[in-house]
């Protein structure tokens, strides 16, 4: 039992090298704590949520959808309106959406309203719409709010979600909902939410 398992890192060795805040030294680093237990990996990659460089931060908190306990959770409810970069909101997206999607639906819908960065809004449509069991009701409230981004990439997503919606919701309510919003997406004036939303109709 005392043989040290040779894929485990040395813990104080990892702290330091994150806590250095050097990118090159810190992301190796991070990518170790996937042979540690949770309660070892998250107070690390919580200490490398506070690094000035925003790949370090984002990294860690990509770490911290897979290692997850509430001091995590905690975190990335905070970082996602808190931190500066929206590559580290989007990340911290993601992971709170790994956490199940009943828990994390309440900040990730506030979180969508709230930010207008493209990465961020986009990441949080993606996290959603991959969850097979979620809310349609949901994903339509998100949809809606999301064709009219002034983003075009923003709106092919909402297109997308209003295709799946139409796929899944058939006759019912929602799917009718669903084609109504899709209609005047036929003249939007980005060609790819055309296409999105034309190949939505086609779906119902």
């Amino acid at each position: 039992m005392s043989e040290r398992d040779p894929q485990r890192p040395d813990l104080e060795a990892v702290r330091q090298a994150i806590a250095s805040g050097d990118p090159v030294q810190a992301m190796p680093a991070i990518t170790q704590l996937r042979h540690c237990t949770d309660a070892e990996a998250v107070p690390l990659l919580v200490l490398g949520t506070e690094q000035k460089p925003f790949l370090v931060r984002s990294l860690s908190c990509s770490g911290l959808g897979y290692k997850r306990t509430e001091q995590g959770w905690n975190v990335l409810s905070a970082l996602i309106t808190a931190d500066e970069d929206p590559n580290v909101r989007a990340e911290a997206a993601n992971a709170l959406a790994s956490y199940g999607v009943e828990r994390a639906w309440p900040l990730l819908r506030s979180a969508f309203e709230a930010d207008a960065a493209w990465l961020v809004r986009c990441s949080i449509l993606s996290a959603l719409a991959e969850q097979p069991a979620i809310d349609l009701g949901w994903l339509l409230e998100l949809a809606t709010m999301a064709i009219t981004d002034a983003d075009g990439t923003v709106r092919v997503s909402g297109a997308e979600i209003l295709s799946r919606i139409v796929q899944d919701g058939g006759q019912q309510p929602i799917g009718e909902q669903a084609r109504t919003l899709l209609q005047p997406l036929q003249q939007d004036g980005d060609h790819r939410v055309v296409a999105a939303a034309l190949n939505g109709l086609q779906r119902g």
